[in-house]
This record gives C-alpha cells, structure tokens and sequence, in this order.
C-alpha cells in the first residue's frame, strides 16, 4: 500500500475576450487592448480569489500547523501571475509566505497556458522561460519540475523540458498507455531518461468532478473515507492533481469542500501517508519507462488526448489561422507578438468544444459565452482583428517579412520537369536563393504557372515582383 502522497494544485485564469458575436464586422473594436472584457476578467478572478486562492491557501496553511510534514506543488501560469500581481498582491503574498516555509514548491508550464507547442518549438521554449523568470521574480524560486498545459505530453515535450533543465515532468496516467501497469509509481521517458509522475485520475477526480454530485454511490465524499482510499492504494505515491479552483469555486464553499481539505492533511497523516513535494517523489525509484509517441500524445482532459482543444472543425479551423499568423506576429515582435499570445490561450478553443454528454457539461461549465458557436465567432473575430494589425504593421515595416520563418507545410516547393522536388522556400532570403541558384526550367515553370505568385499572395499579402523587392530593399 502507498505510503506517500504528492499533491499537485494547477491555478490558471485566462483574459476572455468581450462577446464579440454581439458586434457586426463593421463595429469591431480596432484596438486589440479593446477586445479583452477587462470588467469580466476582473469581477471574475475577484470571486475566485475569495473562494478559492486565499480561503484555500488559508485552510491548507492551517493544516500544516497540524501536519508537520506537509507540503504540496503548484503550477501557476504566468498570465494569472500577471493578473494577481496587478490586482490582488495580497495571493502573491500568501503564496510566498508557504514557498518561504517550505510548505510549497512551484512547477514550470507555458506563460500563457497555451498550446505552443504544437506551433513553434522556439514559441514554447519562450513561454516556459518567461512562466519561470516571472515565478523567480515573484517568489525567489527556480523551478525543477514542470508540467506542459493541461498535462499535455508526449516522449518529444518530455525530452524538450528535460533539455530546458527540468529534472521531471507530470503529466496523466492514462490507462490505454499503461496497460496493466499502475500510475502510482514514477516513470522514464524512453528516448531521454527524464522521470515522470503520473496523475491518478480516478481519485483525482473523485474530488474534481464527483465531489459535489448526490447520484455518486460514495456521496457525501468525508475526508477520513478519502485518506482511506489513498492508504490503501498499491503502489510507491498517490498523484493527486487538481485545478485550484475546484476548491470554492467549481465546488462551492457550501457544498463542504473547504472542511474536506482542512480535515484531509489529517486524516491522510493518521494513516501513515507522508506528504512529498513533485520534486522530491523524483527521488523513488522509477519503476518502467513510459512510451508516448507524438501520435499517442495525452492530456489531462476528455478522453485524456487533444480532443478538447481540437476536437471539431471549429477547433481546428481557429487553431489553423492562429497558427498561421504566429509566424508574421513573431517577425514582427512587441504588440503583435503579445497579441498573438493572449489568443493563444488554450480556454479559447477550449470553449468551442461541441461534445455531448458529462463531457459537454463541463466544457459549457468553463465556458463564459455557454454557446461553442458564439465562442467561435468571438474568436474568429478577434483572430480578423489580429490579422488586420499584422497586415497593417508589415505596411508600415515591410522589412520585417524578411524575418519571417514558415513552417514545413507552408513552405513553398519547387518541381523538375519529372515532379521531384528540388527544393523549398521557407523564407523570402530562401525564394531569393532558390531563383538564383536553380535551373532555369524549374524556376520558369513555377513562375509562369502562377504557382509561386499566388503563394507569395497567399501566404504574404504581396506579389511576386513585392515579395522580391524586399531583398534588394532590405
């Protein structure tokens, strides 16, 4: 039976965007500052600030007066650091005062709860330095173990955090990788030998989603019953990962979950259970190596794969544009880049999930706007209005297309007269090198079929003969 526990607490709160359904392509707001609904965000986070970031941390800073050994992690994006440093310093300073006692370690995630990586691998690297640099700044800490948004994980994010510095990564114990094997032991990544902890997501989610739900054959959920399962769990640790916001608020205060945390410290530590930080359950010895190939990659949520976020043409519709303006968006830096990243977000397609059943349920609870199709058009309005900025800003800094690097897909690829491909342009200084250094019969008839213009026009807004004139411009 287990004879530990690692409590791993997730606290992020996006900046939504205004109802922008409700605007007609003529009224948009033609500002980027102006389609954040600034009011919403601030009454929203308030609420979940009482509820849940102070009256929680209270309870669980009482606890360890009573728990010696107790301790926990949390992983808290920089975006919700950016809002609790402007408009409620008083968490900022409840959270230090653990994170100096040694009661709470913090972990590492994207910046913006996003999900770069699927974009751009230099895009993630970013966020995660930017999510880490800011917890030093705020709380004197470096990070050591890390987590990507929303637990989404395969052998590559593993190897990549691994090369940024982390000594392990926690992600979800998801049966169908697994087999027979439990998630209560600490794993390694195949191809790099990083450590893994496994998220137990049935007793995890006896809290997260069945706590509050009468139907439940184990409700009333007490604490003294819950310590009971964790201690008689097989295996090295329990994982037991949470949002922080099911304390109060996804649950209510009412519901009794603010006396199930403060009893629970207690009675785990009556039954022997011991308490560990997510960096020091690193220390048992991993049991297996855990194989999640790219095309196996996991998540915490739904179906435990990307589904939530990419799950329906919508999804993937929005998350193809955003992509395709990263690459504009990130030659042209500051304000566009910023832009860029605020939609980012993963809650925004997060919201336009069409799922039925308990699944859907939850997704509508997260969601502000309550409809897919409304958080769709809200957002494809804002992604216009993103569009928009960037083609204006390549007006006014028509040199910064020169900086822009393409990925693989949006390249473009010259033939010979056989079909084979010769060679591709992933930036305007490739197009200017293949023009020059190819043979002349490749290049005419990519020139004269229109191919290579309608590329330039697709992908950058301008003509050949523009596109070109950057070079000699530049």
């Amino acid at each position: 039976m287990t004879s530990h526990i690692a409590l791993f607490f997730e606290l992020h709160q996006p900046l939504r965007l205004k109802r922008l359904s409700l605007y007609s392509p003529s009224n948009l707001p033609t500002s980027f500052s102006d389609v954040i609904d600034v009011m919403g965000n601030s009454e929203i986070l308030s609420r979940v600030v009482s509820r849940t970031y102070l009256a929680a941390t209270k309870i669980l800073y009482e606890a360890s007066q009573k728990v010696k050994d107790f301790k926990m992690t949390m992983s808290i994006s920089g975006i919700l650091l950016e809002q609790l440093k402007k408009e409620h310093e008083e968490v900022i300073d409840l959270l230090r005062k653990l994170v100096d006692k040694g009661l709470l370690e913090l972990a590492a995630q994207t910046y913006y709860h996003s999900l770069a990586w699927f974009v751009d691998r230099a895009e993630f690297e970013d966020q995660v330095k930017a999510q880490v640099e800011l917890v030093r700044e705020t709380f004197g800490v470096n990070p050591s173990i890390a987590e990507n948004t929303e637990f989404i994980y395969n052998n590559d994010i593993g190897c990549e955090l691994q090369r940024l510095g982390f000594k392990g990564v926690i992600t979800e114990g998801v049966d169908w990788l697994l087999g027979w094997r439990s998630p209560n032991y600490v794993y390694k990544n195949p191809l790099c030998g990083v450590k893994l902890l496994l998220r137990n997501y049935r007793l995890s989610d006896d809290i997260g989603f069945r706590f509050s739900n009468r139907q439940w054959s184990e409700y009333p959920l007490t604490a003294d019953k819950y310590a009971s399962w964790v201690a008689s769990t097989p295996g090295d640790l329990v994982v037991i990962a949470l949002d922080y916001e099911t304390f109060g608020e996804h649950h209510w205060p009412e519901s009794g979950i603010h006396e199930f945390l403060r009893w629970l410290p207690v009675e785990l530590s009556k039954r022997g259970v011991t308490f560990l930080k997510a960096s020091e359950a690193l220390n048992l010895e991993p049991r297996d190596y855990l194989d999640v190939p790219p095309w196996s990659t996991i998540s915490w949520a739904d179906e435990r794969d990307l589904s939530a976020w990419l799950g329906n043409g919508m999804q993937r519709k929005a998350f193809d544009v955003l992509r395709r303006y990263y690459y504009f968006a990130r030659a042209l830096g500051g304000t566009y880049l910023r832009s860029w990243r605020l939609l980012s977000v993963s809650d925004n397609l997060y919201y336009m999930a069409t799922k039925p059943g308990g699944e859907g349920e939850v997704h509508r609870y997260f969601s502000y706007l309550g409809d897919p199709y409304d958080s769709f058009l809200t957002y494809s309005y804002a992604l216009e209005l993103l569009g928009l900025m960037i083609r204006n800003g390549l007006k006014e800094n028509p040199c910064a297309a020169i900086k822009v690097k393409l990925p693989d897909d949006l390249c473009f690829r010259f033939y010979n007269s056989g079909g084979a491909e010769v060679a591709k342009a992933c930036s305007v200084p490739d197009l200017a090198t293949a023009l020059s250094t190819l043979p002349k019969e490749v290049v005419s008839k990519a020139v004269s079929a229109s191919y290579l213009n309608r590329w330039s026009q697709e992908i950058f807004g301008l003509n050949l003969d523009a596109l070109l004139g950057l070079i000699r411009r530049c």
